[in-house]
């Protein structure tokens, strides 16, 4: 919260969700602080998965996250991506949860 910080609603992928258009959240760009490093963008990688499940359980249709093999060395976005040797475990999370989510009917539906 405050300068520098992205805010990730997730009111808003639900409110597009209902459109029938499929949703895409990128889950690593939403942990970026713009101009947090003064003249470069900062990140927060650690925050990656809990909004990439917050967004799940909103029932997106997809994920967007970049990762890099060494993230600290990165070209670009390196803050805020994801280590690849860390993308299965992540993934694998995300996919049960995805599972678990659209086999259940929208409460927010139902008002």
């Amino acid at each position: 919260f405050g300068y520098n910080n992205l805010v990730s609603d997730m009111r808003s992928l639900a409110i597009m969700r209902d459109t029938q258009c499929p949703v895409v959240f990128d889950a690593t760009h939403s942990v970026q602080l713009p101009g947090g490093q003064g003249n470069v963008s900062g990140g927060q990688r650690e925050h990656v998965p809990v909004l990439a499940r917050a967004a799940v359980a909103v029932g997106i249709a997809g994920l967007f996250m970049e990762s890099h093999p060494d993230p600290a060395n990165a070209l670009s976005d390196g803050p805020n991506s994801w280590p690849m040797d860390r993308m299965e475990e992540l993934l694998t999370t995300l996919v049960e949860l995805d599972r678990v989510i659209k086999a259940q009917k929208l409460l927010e539906n139902t008002l």
